[in-house]
């Protein structure tokens, strides 16, 4: 195949034990051809990608946040993006997550455009600061949730993150309630991350494709490693799991590279790319 783009997760995927890129995964990405899109996607806000995009030289580049529910297009990089799709979970929705998590240890932080609201300083506020270099708005999710609702707008994700056990209950609770509306999985056993159902990574990348280049999903390469990732690298040309991926993505995938701790995404665009 030619290949004429390249669509990544990030976390799990692209970045190394520290959470960091690696020097080789710059430097891959560095070599590509310039007319190769190198197209991040994730259940990060923009500001938790846009300084990956600065390290890697592709700030002029697409970004597909929040699993595909918010898609942007950066013309220049000193300039706001042009948003092309956007879509979000209602207030009454988040409000009723809330109230499903009152009188437990869940914390629950609510994203909406490229800002994070955390209820207060904890430990997985903490954790969220080191993983993704991004600030929270401190406040209540009352408060949130009133100002919402008055302009009638929604979150672009919830994420949910305590005790295991806590968050297996409210992942049973919100499939059986809101399984027809919303994807709720579990990106780690202590963290449950909530988007609209109608989006993927891959809805968006389609849209992308569609609104700014002149080929399709065959001629894309993908890598993922987690439940997020399986439509992805079932709609591209060539799905790639990471060595770390889960069984179910590995089972969908064409191939299998390296872990992300030993740039597999690197090793696979030296082979197939450069």
């Amino acid at each position: 195949m030619t290949i004429r783009a390249i669509c990544t997760d990030i976390d799990g995927t692209l970045l190394n034990r520290d959470r960091e890129l690696s020097a080789r995964t710059i430097a891959a990405v560095q070599r590509l051809p310039k007319d190769v899109p190198f197209i991040l996607a994730s259940s990060r806000m923009p500001s938790a990608m846009r300084h990956l995009q600065e390290q890697l030289g592709i700030l002029h580049h697409p970004l597909i946040c929040f699993n595909g529910g918010y898609v942007l297009l950066y013309e220049d990089s000193a300039q706001a993006p042009q948003v092309l799709d956007t879509v979000q979970i209602p207030a009454p929705v988040c409000g009723r997550i809330a109230e499903l998590a009152q009188g437990t240890s869940i914390h629950v932080s609510l994203y909406q455009d490229d800002a994070w609201h955390a209820p207060q300083e904890d430990e997985w506020t903490a954790r969220e600061i080191r993983n993704t270099k991004v600030m929270p708005h401190i406040c209540t999710i009352t408060d949130v949730l009133q100002e919402w609702q008055s302009t009638s707008t929604g979150a672009h994700k919830v994420m949910c993150m305590g005790p295991e056990a806590e968050i297996q209950r409210l992942w049973e609770t919100l499939t059986q309630e809101y399984g027809s509306q919303l994807h709720v999985y579990r990106s780690k056993s202590t963290y449950l991350e909530i988007a609209p159902k109608t989006i993927s990574k891959a809805t968006a990348l389609e849209l992308l494709l569609q609104h700014r280049y002149d080929f399709g999903m065959e001629a894309v390469i993908a890598f993922g490693d987690n439940y997020n990732d399986i439509e992805l690298l079932q709609a591209v040309g060539l799905g790639i799991a990471v060595g770390n991926a889960r069984d179910e993505v590995k089972a969908v995938a064409q191939e299998v590279t390296a872990p992300s701790v030993e740039d597999g995404v690197a090793i696979a665009i030296e082979q197939y790319c450069l």
